[in-house]
C-alpha cells in the first residue's frame, strides 16, 4: 500500500488520486473541530499537541506509527511533487491545469520500481551556507544544540551534520517519499532527536513564528540522514530519486528578499512566512 499523507490545516483542493490521504494536522490544539473527509492526526499513537513547534511532522508522525503503508510519504496542502507524465483534463473537467501536473499514483509506481527514496529538488543558497542561512533568519542555538545531541546520541552522524552545515543546497520542506524499511528508520531517529532538542529549548521563549523551530531544524536533519545512510551504504544513491515541486500559493517575493536581506546584512530574524 502507498500513501501519501497532505498535511494541512485547513480544508483545500486536494488532487483526485487514491494515494493521497488529507491529514488534519494539529487537531489536538483545535478544540474538537474537524475537517470533513480528512483524517485527524490525535489518533492512535500520536503527538499532535506538538504541531505548534513541529509543524506537519505530527501528520508524519501519526501516519509513521497508524497507518502501516508499505511506502510512505509527505506533502503540503500548498505544496507537492510535481509528475513528469501531466495527466490529461479529468473527466470531470473542473480540475485545475496546475493540479494535474501533481504526481499520480501510477508514475509513482513507475519511479518506484527503480527507487526506495523519493525527495524535492535541492533548494540552493548560493551566497549562504546552510548553517549561515539559518543563523541570519532564525536562532542558531537551534543547530548548536542539534549537533550537540547528535555527538552525543549519533555520534557517527557528527561528520555528515557538519558536512550539511557548510553545504549551500540542501532537500527542504519536510517533504519526502520513502519504503517502509527507510522511513521507519530515518523517522526514529529524526523523532528522538527532536525530542530531545524540545527538552532543551523553552518554548515560551520564541514568538509564534519561531516556536516552529523543531519543523525547520528537521527540514535540515533529512539530509544529515541522508548523508550518512548513503555513506555507509545503506541507501544506494542511485536509489533516490528527485522531483520538482509545485507550490500552490502567492509568495511576496519582495518582502521576502528584503526581509532575507534585512536578516543577512541587519541580523533581523524572520517573523513570518513569506
Amino acid at each position: 500500500m502507498v500513501r501519501i499523507i497532505i498535511a494541512a490545516h485547513k480544508k483545500t483542493q486536494l488532487p483526485k488520486d487514491d494515494i493521497y490521504l488529507p491529514v488534519f494536522v494539529g487537531a489536538a490544539m483545535r478544540d474538537g473541530a474537524a475537517i470533513p473527509g480528512y483524517v485527524p492526526d490525535n489518533q492512535g499513537d500520536q503527538i499532535s499537541a506538538k504541531n505548534p513547534m513541529y509543524s506537519e511532522l505530527t501528520g508524519l508522525y501519526y501516519a509513521w506509527k497508524n497507518l502501516g503503508a508499505d511506502t510512505l510519504g509527505l506533502v503540503h496542502y500548498r505544496r507537492y511533487f510535481e509528475g513528469k507524465r501531466h495527466r490529461k483534463a479529468a473527466a470531470d473537467g473542473k480540475t485545475p491545469e496546475a493540479f494535474r501536473k501533481v504526481l499520480s499514483g501510477e508514475e509513482l509506481q513507475s519511479i518506484l520500481e527503480k527507487s526506495d527514496i523519493v525527495l524535492p529538488k535541492k533548494q540552493h543558497y548560493y551566497i549562504e551556507t546552510i548553517y549561515s542561512h539559518y543563523a541570519h533568519t532564525h536562532d542558531s542555538r537551534h543547530l548548536d544544540v542539534t549537533r550537540e545531541i547528535i555527538r552525543e546520541k549519533y555520534p557517527e552522524y557528527t561528520e555528515a551534520f557538519d558536512r550539511v552545515m557548510k553545504a549551500r543546497s540542501a532537500h527542504m520542506f519536510n517533504m519526502m517519499i520513502m519504503k517502509e524499511p527507510y522511513l521507519s528508520a530515518y523517522c526514529a531517529w529524526l523523532f528522538d532527536i527532536l525530542g530531545e532538542l524540545e527538552k532543551r529549548f523553552r518554548l515560551e521563549e520564541n514568538t509564534d513564528y519561531q516556536r516552529r523551530y523543531i519543523g525547520r531544524i528537521a527540514e535540515i536533519l533529512i539530509n544529515v540522514w541522508l548523508d550518512r545512510s548513503v555513506e555507509e551504504g545503506r541507501i544506494a544513491r542511485e536509489r533516490i530519486a528527485v522531483l520538482p515541486v509545485i507550490y500552490f500559493g502567492k509568495i511576496n517575493w519582495v518582502r521576502k528578499g528584503s526581509a532575507f536581506l534585512k536578516a543577512k546584512f541587519l541580523h533581523r530574524r524572520y517573523q513570518e512566512s513569506f
